[in-house]
């Protein structure tokens, strides 16, 4: 990227709401999901990226910009080449982001296959599960893609929950069921969770 010592961020608008990214020297550090709240936008920086400033994204940046863009255009994209930075994570949600970032557009998987493909038994897939709620840049390491046994939709931490969740697998063309009615889906009412 463009060599800077402190991430930086901006923010851009797609079909789905507002999102920003956040990038440093190694690649992309953040990214928050589209949302229809501005004071989310600022809370996810304040929390997760308090040191990053402001900044015209470079060209590279730029193109992740444009392709998450047409992702929320419907369009098929493809993250797993994108440059991340995931200082900070264990090795082992690093190796589960990793394998996670194998799974293409338009297709899905457990957190217990994740597990597996991962040599560790069903066990494990709480662990995979956690690794997802902090996965710093959803979309690019696509935690959407992945289920909970069943085919159940499971948890989503991002804007809109669950909700958010079901709308980007179907812009893959990925047919998943709501939640049953009673049960409301994490995070569904709107607004950034932490």
């Amino acid at each position: 990227m463009s060599g800077l010592i402190a991430p930086s961020y901006t923010t851009f608008f797609t079909a789905n709401g507002e999102c920003s990214i956040a990038w440093n020297d190694k690649g992309i550090a953040n990214l928050l999901l589209p949302t229809n709240y501005p004071a989310d936008v600022e809370r996810w920086r304040k929390r997760r990226v308090p040191e990053a400033r402001r900044d015209t994204p470079d060209e590279r940046v730029t193109a992740v910009i444009d392709a998450a863009t047409r992702y929320f255009e419907g369009v098929s994209v493809d993250f797993s080449e994108v440059p991340v930075d995931l200082s900070g994570q264990s090795e082992f949600f690093t190796q589960i982001y990793r394998a996670l970032r194998l799974v293409k557009y338009g297709e899905t998987t457990t957190y217990g296959a994740l597990a597996r493909n991962l040599g560790a038994g069903p066990e494990m897939a709480r662990d995979v599960g956690a690794a997802m709620a902090t996965n710093p840049v959803p979309l690019i390491i696509p935690c959407h893609r992945v289920l909970a046994a069943g085919g159940k939709v499971g948890g989503f931490s991002a804007p809109g929950g669950a909700t958010s969740k079901i709308r980007m697998l179907r812009l893959e063309g990925v047919e998943v069921s709501e939640p049953k009615p009673g049960k409301p889906a994490p995070s569904a009412q709107g607004g950034f969770k932490f």
